[in-house]
């Protein structure tokens, strides 16, 4: 359904270090950037390595997040992975809002980590494989 999905953020720089950091274990890596220090309009786009965007950070002095109800999950390959997001989040700058385990409620195999990320968007990551 969707093709991409694009996040207003305040320094374009950290976001991409931190998404850099949290992608790399789902498999998801940097497949374009469009950065010049100190300029408006710069971004960097996220995807399978090899092709397009999936996700693209744009700089915007003025970017929020949504408020509650939003958040963005990534498929994971499986609960290594939902593991390593989570920690690589927290070393890259993210707040805890869930540690990595089974969550019952949305499935039996429904294994997942959440973390805010430095802007303050809500992100999981999710495998539902046993």
């Amino acid at each position: 359904m969707l093709h991409h999905v694009s996040l207003g953020v305040r320094d374009v720089s950290r976001a991409s270090a931190f998404y850099d950091a949290v992608l790399v274990p789902l498999g998801y890596v940097r497949v374009w950037s469009d950065l010049r220090p100190g300029e408006e309009g710069q971004a960097v786009g996220y995807g399978l390595a090899g092709g397009g965007d999936r996700l693209a950070l744009k700089q915007s002095d003025d970017a929020h997040p949504p408020g509650a109800g939003f958040h963005l999950a990534f498929a994971a390959p499986d609960r290594k992975a939902v593991d390593a997001f989570h920690a690589s989040a927290l070393a890259a700058g993210g707040q805890d809002n869930g540690a990595p385990g089974l969550r019952p409620h949305y499935g039996p195999s429904y294994y997942a980590a959440f973390v805010i990320d430095p802007d303050g968007y809500r992100l999981e990551a999710v495998c539902k494989t046993r």
